[in-house]
């Protein structure tokens, strides 16, 4: 809206004309949008499929998705409602399940990893190192970023890293550091069956601080061998922990025998025995 100029007298004594209206001085403001019509920051769970924005950083993206052929992909809604309505549960299966590589992506799904990082333990460094990759090549993300891992003398995460894969035992020596484990929102202990000095102090840490950390979530994960040790340890006032059991994959295994021979000593010069014979 314009406003007139104000009157000035001229210069020969004639009254004052007004002026030609000068355009306001005030400008619109372009109204801000508002955080209902604001583009999603990723607060919703991930989908299966697709890619979802890490909320610390813009530029790192992952991609959910799960190989159908894996027992613990079946087990899956079952495994998400345990995790979200339980401070604490059991995953016991069998060797090639798939839980060390699917429970992480799991987490992801819930919305884990926000308030503090993943944190996956495995009992040594080759493992721990060969599972991050894994894990980074399915969410196709660069290792380091949406997920890392750490080991002794190597830390290959950043400020990004949603999931930290590590041995056991960098996770003791973070204990006496962080005391409550603030840097992590979700706990996952593969391979507790093992039952090293390592994990059963681990295991008998988590214990106490769970109930200072009532956000925190833990996920054991155990062969079949007596995980109903693991589910009492860590009962609470509604009973212990809830157990899922995953059934592992099996592959036809066809047994040959080799004819039984034995070796002959060198035979003296001239002589050309057979070198081997059967028995009977």
């Amino acid at each position: 809206m314009s406003t007139p100029r104000p009157s000035q007298p001229s210069s020969n004594g004639d009254p004052a004309t007004p002026g030609p209206p000068l355009a306001s001085s005030s400008r619109r403001r372009r109204p801000s949008r508002s955080r209902a019509n604001a583009s999603p920051r990723g607060d919703e769970p991930a989908l299966a499929a697709g890619a979802v924005p890490d909320p610390t950083s813009e530029a790192a993206s992952y991609v959910l998705r799960y190989p159908g052929h894996l027992p613990v992909v079946e087990a899956k809604d079952e495994i998400l409602e345990a995790i979200r309505d339980h401070q604490v549960v059991i995953v016991a299966g069998e060797t090639g399940s798939g839980k060390t590589t699917q429970l992480p992506k799991f987490c992801l799904e819930l919305g884990r990893g926000r308030a503090g990082a993943i944190g996956h333990t495995q009992p040594r460094r080759i493992a721990a190192r060969s599972v991050a990759e894994r894990l980074a090549e399915e969410l196709e993300s660069p290792l380091g970023e949406t997920v890392g891992y750490q080991v002794r003398f190597v830390d290959e995460s950043s400020k990004k890293t949603r999931v930290r894969v590590m041995t056991d035992g960098i996770l003791l020596s973070q204990m006496q550091r962080d005391r409550d484990l603030r840097q992590y929102d979700t706990l996952i202990i593969d391979e507790a069956h093992e039952r090293s000095l390592n994990i059963d102090f681990i295991l008998g840490y988590l214990k106490q601080l769970l109930p200072r950390r009532p956000d925190l979530k833990v996920i054991i994960t155990s062969a079949t061998i007596d995980p109903e040790r693991f589910a009492e340890h860590f009962a609470g006032p509604d009973g212990p922990a809830p157990i899922i059991e995953v059934s592992g994959r099996t592959y036809p295994v066809e047994t040959r025998y080799r004819p039984l021979v034995r070796e002959l000593a060198p035979s003296k010069p001239g002589r050309t025995p057979s070198s081997r014979t059967s028995i009977r």
